[in-house]
């Protein structure tokens, strides 16, 4: 024991000079710790996991170098859990935990577009009938489905309308995506929708220019460049997806280019590198301004300038945020005669946004973000390392580039996508090889030169060849995501299996020596798991609007039409390609009188749906499950599971095995999860 305990602390001395960017790891993995609890820590245990933490990370100093990264790894663990659970408390607001249905008032902070294709309103300062303001929500999101409009909703406007709300829906099955938590997060109280027209009660005022000023943009882009071309356009310049349609939405992300349309880190390092090109060469015209001013610093302080009025121009969301930190960083390295593009500079960038936003871990924008940064500057960090980019001919070296990035990126991100998306597109690879340097070589340059000349009137050249590459990319995007076997649907995975992926990831790319290929290890184990995942035998909706029962020919959901989202979800995770109506005619006997059967190896369940199935049901004869989308009252021999008691369990799976059935719900004592303790 002793000589393993002196082997690891050699190791561990081995890698001095090279553990930074294993902080953020450690940091992440208490965050993640945070969110897999099964209940909300009492604030004094946050308190004293911060205490402990930080005592850890005091005490490291005065430990030997093959002691202090352990104790500075626990310390950043018990951090990461306080910082976690801080920014829980802190951004708590009042969330609706009843259904509402009359006035609603606020003024305009986001305008985008629900999954139906309905312009949604993002409403702060909300005013709700008959509540007082301590127990309104901070935030509503509401789509408008009324066919009739008498205003252009925009930024700091003061609208009202009469609609539909509720408070937002639960994890559509236990491990997925909780939707709840990502409102929580977002201070987003409820969700819903109106189908009167909404109405202008003040128009705006004071705050929320740069907000005005964006979308203004987007509708000069728009009106300049008309159709999905202008559109596209608007959501690369302003941030602004409210003009694209779903099927330009679907046929980017079908061939594996929607990176293209968010505000990422493809954008903002597009950008950043034309500004800094631009302003460097800029700089070295003059006769010799080289040795009188320092040219690179200016040209990077510039791109971080630009940088910035980008990210606010976009509107500042989440992913935008990410890409800004990380391209802040490398361009402050530069300033500092540092190298820009390292693996501290990344571990950097990666510690700063988990401080500010903790939550962002679970998220598939920041781990699919640095998993592609990583993976790129460690690969390229060895062809340097072994000349290979050097002794490449000049013509080939930007081929090169190309490939090289394009597959280590892919690769990179692939199993990341797969796992949160359930789609693999087999051609996204050609799709990216194709578009991408239209992006990088056309579109965003000119993208920076039309925003520049707009003021004068003279962007109409700039906007015309922006335009030729969009309609490439979307010329792509609709020929790739339309060729035949083009998209794979996966299963969801285990939850070990990311996890794993993750560690093997990061232990190959961050350790230093020939032990970094032990991170094959994890990584081939999560390979071999990830298909041997099962998943449930039956599947309850948190609403009790649906069930899916798992049989010999895939999912069978109990009913063909309504709660198509969570039916759709469940199909996606079983990596299945039918739809609701396809997997409605696997249920047995289909659905008679509003009332669902099926047996399922010895376990009978039935789905009473609406409230005359539920007042012709007699009761159960024999043990049996019984989900209603209404109340019911108590009837012995049956397991109940209606609205009353999901809105305690959330959404509910069932596996089936020899030792009976064992059920896990999807809701928890987390703050999320109980609506009623928001900030009062």
């Amino acid at each position: 024991m002793r000589q393993i305990l002196q082997r690891c602390e050699g190791a561990l001395i081995g890698q001095r000079g090279h553990l930074f960017p294993w902080v953020p790891v450690a940091l992440g993995c208490g965050i993640g710790l945070y969110f897999l609890m099964g209940s909300e820590p009492l604030t004094w245990g946050l308190s004293l996991a911060a205490l402990f933490g930080g005592g850890l990370l005091a005490l490291s100093r005065r430990l030997g170098v093959g002691h202090a990264p352990l104790a500075v790894a626990i310390g950043l663990l018990a951090c990461g859990v306080a910082l976690a659970g801080a920014r829980a408390h802190l951004i708590a607001a009042p969330q609706l935990w009843f259904r509402y249905y009359g006035p609603i008032e606020g003024r305009v902070v986001k305008i985008d577009r629900s999954a139906s294709d309905a312009l949604r309103l993002t409403l702060d300062r909300v005013v709700l009938s008959r509540m007082a303001p301590d127990d309104t929500p901070a935030r509503v999101r509401v789509s408008l489905h009324s066919r009739t409009s008498f205003l252009e909703p925009g930024p700091g406007m003061r609208v009202m309308m009469t609609g539909h709300l509720g408070p937002p829906g639960g994890a559509a099955e236990p491990g997925g995506f909780d939707f709840r938590r990502h409102a929580w997060f977002l201070r987003l109280g409820a969700v819903g929708y109106t189908r009167t027209p909404a109405l202008l009660l003040e128009p705006a005022q004071g705050g929320q220019w740069i907000s005005r000023m964006r979308m203004g943009l987007s509708a000069r882009v728009q009106a300049a460049l008309p159709g999905e071309t202008g559109a596209f356009a608007a959501a690369i310049m302003t941030g602004d997806r409210s003009g694209m349609s779903q099927q330009s939405i679907q046929a980017l992300r079908y061939s594996n280019l929607a990176h293209l349309l968010a505000i990422s880190g493809l954008h903002m390092g597009l950008l950043a590198g034309f500004v800094f090109g631009a302003a460097r060469i800029a700089f070295l015209l003059p006769p010799g301004a080289r040795h009188h001013w320092p040219g690179k610093k200016i040209a990077a302080g510039i791109a971080l300038l630009a940088s910035a009025g980008y990210l606010a121009l976009s509107g500042g969301n989440v992913a935008t945020e990410r890409a800004f930190v990380m391209v802040a960083v490398m361009l402050i390295a530069v300033i500092l005669d540092r190298r820009a593009l390292s693996l501290r500079a990344v571990a950097l960038a990666a510690i700063i946004v988990l401080l500010l936003r903790p939550e962002a871990l679970l998220g598939p924008g920041f781990q699919m973000s640095f998993a592609a940064t990583v993976a790129l500057v460690t690969v390229f960090g060895l062809l340097r390392n072994f000349g290979i980019e050097r002794e490449a001919p000049g013509w080939a070296r930007p081929v090169l580039t190309l490939v090289v990035s394009s597959l280590t990126a892919s690769f990179a991100t692939a199993p990341i996508a797969m796992a949160h998306f359930n789609l693999l597109s087999h051609y996204g690879l050609v799709a990216n090889l194709v578009a991408v340097p239209v992006m990088g070589i056309l579109v965003v340059p000119m993208a920076v030169v039309a925003a520049l000349l707009m003021p004068f009137g003279l962007d109409a050249p700039a906007m015309w060849l922006m335009k030729l590459g969009l309609d490439w990319i979307l010329l792509v995007a609709t020929t790739v995501s339309g060729w035949e076997g083009s998209l794979g649907h996966v299963m969801a995975p285990g939850p070990v299996v990311l996890p794993l992926l993750a560690m093997g990831g990061l232990f190959l790319c961050l350790w230093q020596g020939r032990l970094r290929w032990a991170g094959l290890a994890p990584m081939a184990l999560a390979v071999v798991l990830w298909p041997l995942s099962q998943r449930p035998d039956l599947l309850i909706a948190d609403t009790g609007t649906l069930v899916g029962a798992m049989t010999a020919e895939g999912r069978a959901l109990s009913r063909a039409k309504g709660a198509g989202f969570l039916g759709g979800v469940w199909l996606e995770n079983d990596g299945a390609s039918t739809d609701q109506a396809e997997a409605a005619a696997l249920w047995p006997g289909g659905s008679a009188d509003r009332t669902a059967r099926i047996q399922l190896a010895g376990l009978r369940v039935t789905h009473l749906q609406g409230k005359r199935a539920a007042e012709a049901f007699k009761g159960c004869p024999i043990p049996e499950i019984v989900v209603s989308s209404v109340d019911l009252p108590e009837m012995p021999g049956c397991d109940v599971y209606d609205p009353k008691r999901l809105r305690d369990t959330g959404a509910v799976a069932v596996w089936l095995g020899e030792d009976g059935a064992r059920f896990v719900t999807a809701s928890g004592a987390r703050l999320w999860h109980e609506p009623r303790r928001g900030r009062q």
